[in-house]
């Protein structure tokens, strides 16, 4: 996958995307600082949600509508969704902030009108998110774009995340990650099975990355061990700002950190190798070796208790010690000299 010109997979640094979601809270100039500290995290993407209150829900006070436990308890649907929106007129100078300070921008669109804004402002890509994936035909209308796509499987079963995948390929998309998630807000890291990321990269045959709605960031580094190339975390300016998605979201320090740890855990990855390393070489000196622990006359037999192994290692190797023992010297040799074989008779 390539988003812009930044290549994405196992055989690349982890892409890093900022989730602004509400974090905005209502405030062009917060979003547009949101973008500045991302960019300063070093993340390599911040993305946006695209709806507005009458795309994503109804405006009713039915049963059903209501939320009655969690972050958004007390509140309708549209409600949440009122407050929580990005306006639409805010999308061309975001994108336009995003492009000036050389960080990629896109967004999850929760509609056919939210695509068709996005086709307008030339995104680079787009992600469906957890709750829409299963909304086939919105999958099949992003594919068509052409552009890379990411779905996040939150609350998706195998044979769902199998039908949004078939569904992106079949809307014409060549370019496809999956991002494991937890669609709880926050979620604990125990529930996160992060061995299902090596699962679903062989069940779907396609790139894996995370979408972590954990409070720290221990999860999102770890899933780099597993196979994740992509990881998401919701970012803010400020945990208590009061938002709905602030307090489960990272401020600028922990967006730094996460950049910074999981390129870490992919650098720390790196291949089959048991070829001495180069930060090792000025330590070969201090494994152990055969040294002499007494003196010798030229031509004395070597006994057990002539030579010993110690540090340092300028003498032979200690799997030698068998096969020297009943040999003779070839020189006088004194107490802490170390055995070498120009010193041993054949």
């Amino acid at each position: 996958m390539k988003i812009l010109d930044r290549r994405i997979g196992c055989d690349q640094p982890p892409y890093v995307i900022a989730e602004m979601s509400a974090n905005h809270n209502g405030s062009l100039a917060t979003a547009l600082r949101i973008i500045e500290q991302a960019k300063l995290a070093g993340a390599d993407a911040v993305k946006l949600q695209t709806y507005r209150p009458d795309t994503i829900t109804l405006d009713s006070s039915l049963p059903e509508f209501q939320i009655n436990d969690g972050l958004w308890a007390g509140q309708t649907l549209y409600q949440l969704y009122q407050n929580a929106h990005m306006p639409w007129d805010w999308h061309q100078p975001l994108f336009a902030h995003a492009r000036k300070l050389g960080i990629a921008i896109f967004s999850t669109p929760f509609d056919t009108t939210a695509v068709d804004l996005l086709e307008d402002l030339n995104t680079p890509a787009y992600k469906i998110a957890s709750f829409e994936a299963i909304d086939l035909p919105l999958i099949r209308y992003v594919a068509a774009t052409g552009k890379p796509l990411i779905i996040s499987t939150g609350m998706a079963d195998a044979e769902e995340i199998g039908e949004a995948v078939d569904a992106a390929r079949s809307g014409g998309c060549r370019e496809l990650a999956v991002l494991h998630c937890v669609s709880g807000y926050p979620a604990p890291a125990a529930d996160y099975n992060l061995r299902t990321l090596l699962d679903m990269q062989q069940r779907f045959g396609t790139l894996v990355g995370l979408s972590d709605h954990t409070l720290d960031n221990t999860t999102a580094i770890a899933s780099i061990a597993l196979g994740a190339c992509i990881v998401e975390k919701h970012f803010t300016l400020d945990r208590q700002g009061g938002g709905p998605d602030d307090s489960f979201s990272l401020e600028p320090a922990g967006l730094a950190e996460l950049c910074r740890g999981t390129r870490t855990a992919w650098e720390a990855l790196g291949q089959v190798n048991y070829a001495r390393k180069s930060s090792e070489q000025g330590n070969v000196k201090f494994r152990r070796s055969l040294y002499f622990v007494r003196d010798l006359q030229a031509g004395e037999v070597i006994t057990a208790d002539c030579i010993r192994s110690v540090r340092p290692g300028y003498g032979m190797a200690p799997k030698h010690y068998d096969a020297i023992i009943g040999k003779r010297v070839t020189a006088t040799v004194h107490a802490c000299t170390p055995v070498k074989p120009e010193l041993l008779a054949d």
